[in-house]
């Protein structure tokens, strides 16, 4: 192999050097910071860790790169919904990646992806499910869902909600979530259906894709409608685009965060197939 002498070494630490210098110099003159300080959970997979084994983890790195800033994640123990309010609202940090589009606390980029709410059961059951109207849920008894999410509204709707309400205290420990704000780990929540504890599943897709992957096709995940329509014609929202976050008066930096995004598609495409997430 060949190699580089000791002036050579010193020449490409130089180039190097300047190299930084000179970006630096150009996203200073910009309005950007020298590092891209993403907020980010240190224990809430499959989005992050700070083994950097999410997937939200991998799009951080891209999206850096190709804004051509290096990458800092500050780790957050709180659970992802106060990274907005707890981190990048007090400064500790720039961006959050993946916040609904739209969010009106922050100024969200140009969507990189859309998926929906998604049904889960074993594929050895005969079941044909591909909304809440469908024959085969009046048959169900105990369901997984996420509190407050759009799948406990339409267990209200479908009459299932008190029969399934001692199963759903159950996956917290019976912890009141008036009290604390309680996580229901998405690999459990998967583990329940496969298990046979529960008929079937209806979580964000993206949140538990990588585990149904894992099931090696013993689960089928079918995304729901992209509206369900309540009995007083109200329409719940299934489908969310994802959008990277930043402060309200970080115009420049969302700027630069589309920009990155564009060039990044084909590469966060990739980690997201890879991951298993239904795109729409």
């Amino acid at each position: 192999m060949y190699k580089k002498s000791k002036k050579q070494l010193s020449q490409c630490g130089l180039f190097t050097a300047l190299a930084l210098t000179l970006i630096s110099s150009a996203h200073a003159s910009e309005g950007l910071p020298d590092t891209l300080r993403v907020c980010a959970s240190s224990n809430e997979m499959p989005y992050s860790n700070t083994q950097q084994q999410g997937f939200e983890n991998d799009i951080a790195k891209v999206l850096a790169n190709n804004m051509s800033l290096p990458v800092e994640f500050v780790w957050s123990d709180k659970a992802a919904i106060f990274l907005v309010t707890e981190q990048l609202m007090k400064n500790t940090c720039d961006v959050v990646i993946g916040v609904d589009a739209g969010d009106t606390r922050v100024l969200t980029s140009k969507p990189y992806y859309k998926s929906g709410y998604a049904f889960i059961y074993k594929s050895d059951k005969g079941l044909d499910v591909k909304s809440w109207t469908s024959p085969d849920v009046k048959n169900m008894q105990k369901f997984a869902v996420v509190a407050g999410s759009p799948s406990e509204v339409m267990l209200r709707e479908v009459g299932k909600y008190s029969e399934n309400f001692n199963y759903q205290k159950s996956l917290s420990g019976y912890k009141s979530p008036r009290n604390k704000y309680i996580r229901l780990e998405p690999k459990m929540l998967v583990g329940e259906v496969l298990s046979g504890k529960a008929d079937m599943a209806h979580l964000w897709a993206p949140e538990v894709a990588r585990y149904v992957k894992e099931s090696q096709g013993k689960l089928t995940m079918v995304v729901s409608p992209e509206f369900e329509t309540l009995s007083d014609g109200q329409q719940v929202a299934e489908h969310y685009a994802q959008s990277v976050a930043v402060r309200l008066d970080d115009k420049a930096l969302l700027d630069a965060v589309n920009k990155g995004l564009q060039k990044s598609a084909p590469e966060i495409n990739k980690i997201l197939n890879k991951e298993g997430i239904p795109l729409l």
